[in-house]
Formats: structure tokens, sequence, C-alpha cells
């Protein structure tokens, strides 16, 4: 509305404009020239200010579809929301206050990784995939607490992967635990390969948490089964022997093999450096391909020795096709490729890891290794 003034001789029309409180709260009428309220950038000015003072005042209760389309404009492919009071969630709880004070609410999200890729004899292509997925995952979990905050909550999303707590090292240095998140809120359930298995997409995604200080109106529940087929092709696969067929898992296996290119591995390769006579020394101990790879990892991002319990699993809706028509079929694509493979397994001085992979694959090379996970017995005074 606006009304028709006089003002030192001008005629004009006013525009009633809402702009802001006074100290009681209520709103305080203020005029504008009719031309200026039709400019583009007040009018741009104003509806911020109306979005602003609607955000500030946020409901209470987040509505679970409006969550969910967020959720997914943002780029996840599945999501859902578990309360931070979940029973399954009492070790996760402290962690979570610690990140962001107030948090209620922890959104889980998938997205999901293309299959093919990552089951690729070469690794540069399977870490390729995961990596791009990973960037994927953490941009989409930006996209929803910067949703949240526009909403007027406060949202807080920690990395998908890396960066961590380093200066907690070796304790805790994940800030959420986005396994056990998942898996309360009913994204699917942990397999014997330690990784989590979509009801859809199988164990061939990657996962991120979103904290936000509200709650939400309708909350998750875990899945009642086990998308796992119990078909053990992920304890076939590891060339390791980290899973065994009743479900134990030798973390130092996987660990000091698979991941030879992170913390503990890099450990012991700065160590073989600084201990090493000279140059000669040192590559007589480290070969060409172990360094140029070493590189690669700090150059660009860590890769992983294996991950083949994670390539092989069949599980899921999405996946399980190709494997119920034709298992052998299946083995001979999927999981013989990985086996038959010519690469170097890393192991711990006689570990039953040493002992399975020589036993298990007399074609591969085994390395004995330290793995990084104990520091150096000092040099005493005399020693050469």
């Amino acid at each position: 509305m606006g009304r028709y003034c006089e003002l030192e001789n001008e005629t004009h029309w006013e525009a009633d404009v809402v702009h802001t409180s006074d100290q009681s709260g209520q709103p305080r009428r203020r005029t504008l020239p009719s031309k200026l309220a039709e400019h583009p950038s007040v009018q741009a000015v104003l509806a911020r200010r109306d979005a602003e003072e609607a955000a500030s005042n946020p409901p209470a209760v987040i509505d679970a579809a409006w969550l969910r389309e967020l959720c997914l404009r943002a780029g996840a492919d599945d999501a859902a929301a578990v309360s931070l009071d979940h029973p399954d969630l009492a070790g996760e709880r402290a962690y979570a206050i610690e990140a962001m004070p107030g948090s209620r609410t922890l959104i889980s999200l998938v997205v999901r990784m293309n299959r093919e890729s990552y089951r690729s004899t070469a690794r540069s292509v399977a870490n390729h995939e995961f990596h791009l997925a990973d960037d994927e995952v953490n941009h989409a979990a930006r996209m929803i607490a910067q949703g949240l905050e526009d909403a007027g909550y406060r949202a807080l999303n920690p990395a998908a992967g890396f960066p961590q707590e380093m200066d907690r090292f070796p304790g805790r240095i994940w800030v959420v635990a986005h396994k056990t998140v998942a898996v309360a809120a009913g994204l699917g359930v942990m397999g014997i390969n330690r990784n989590v298995i979509h009801p859809k997409y199988g164990n061939f995604i990657l996962l991120a948490t979103v904290l936000v200080d509200a709650e939400v109106s309708d909350y998750a529940e875990p899945l009642d089964y086990s998308p796992c087929v119990d078909c053990k092709l992920c304890v076939a696969a590891c060339p390791v022997g980290a899973i065994g067929k009743e479900g134990d898992f030798d973390f130092f296996a996987c660990m000091t093999h698979n991941y030879r290119e992170f913390m503990s591995g890099f450990t012991e390769w700065a160590q073989t450096v600084a201990d090493a006579e000279d140059a000669s020394d040192f590559r007589a101990q480290v070969t060409d391909s172990e360094n140029a790879s070493m590189w690669q990892s700090l150059a660009f991002r860590p890769s992983y020795k294996s991950g083949y319990c994670l390539a092989v699993c069949p599980a899921g809706e999405d996946v399980l096709g190709p494997y119920l028509e034709d298992r052998k079929q299946y083995m001979d694509t999927v999981l013989r490729p990985l086996q038959d493979k010519q690469e170097t397994l890393y192991v711990l001085p006689g570990s039953h890891a040493q002992e399975y992979a020589q036993r298990r694959y007399p074609h591969k090379p085994v390395k004995e290794v330290s793995g990084g996970w104990q520091p150096p017995v000092p040099k005493r005074e005399g020693d050469s």
C-alpha cells in the first residue's frame, strides 16, 4: 500500500515497508518513495531481510520430508536422520557435542560409487573412483549444512575421511564415526568386511554425517535384516587373510597392507630414509616403484593397496543380479582377476597374514615390514 503526500513542494507516492523491530519487539514501519522501493537492489535487500527474520525463528522441529529433499538436491543418493540420543550412538554423543555444542540430530548421507571402476585391477582407476566419490559426499554434506544454516539452524559437516584430528593420534582421530551413524540411521548393516552394506547400493558407497542443533519430525530405525548374502567372497578376495569366515577380523593385517601408504606405512618409509647409510642403501631397501607409489600418494591422495573385499561384494539390490544369474561367471570376471594380479603384499614378520599370503598366493611377492606401528629401538652408545 502507498499514500499520496507532499514534501517540500514535491508530490509523490510512498510505499510502506516493514523495516526493523523496536526494543519491544514490535515491527517498526517506515516508508520509502515508490520509485526507490521498486528498485531491484532495494527489493533484494528487503527480501533478504524478510528471509533473515523468518530464519531467526525456524521451526523447532525440522520436517523430515523437507530434510530428505534437501539432502537429495545436495547430491546424496540416500539419507536418513537419527537422534543423538539413540542408544546405539551412546559412544558418539560426547564427541558430537564437543564438535558442535547443542547437537541433537545426526544426518547420515550415502553417495554411491561406480562399481566397475572400483573393481578394476588397475589401482589408479579404483583409487580415483574412491576419491571422486569422497569429494562428492563431502560436497553434499557441505551443501546440506549450508541449507540448514540458511533455514536458521546450526549445522556442522565433518570430513568424510581426511583431514582428521591428527593431534590425537594414535587415539581416536575422527570427529564422528560415519559407519556407526549410518547403521543406526538404517542406511545399512556392517558386513564381515567391516564395510556398511546399503540395501540397494551394497557396499559401493561412501558415507558422511551432518550434525544439526534441532530434532527431526521422523527418525529412521536400523534395518531389521542384513543385506549380506553370506557368500564369503570378501574372505576369498583379501590377499592377506584379514577377514575370517566366522566374521573375525585381523586389524593389523588389513592396515599393514591395504593402508601401506597412509600414516603407519609412511612413518616406516620415513624411518627407512632416516636410517639408511646412503642413497644406495636406501634404494636397496625400497624399490623404485615403491618410492614412486609413495610419492604419488603424497602428491595426490593416498592409494589403497587392495580394497578387494569391497570390490567383490555382490550384496545390494542394484548389485546382486549378475551374481544370482551366473555365480561362476561372476567369480571369473570379478574375483579371479584380483586374485591373479601380480602385486607385492606387505605383512608383519611372523604374522598370520604372512603365512596366509605365502600359502594362498605364491605368485604374489610377500615383503616383511614393521608397519610403522612401533617406534624403532634407540641405538645404544657405541652401536654402529
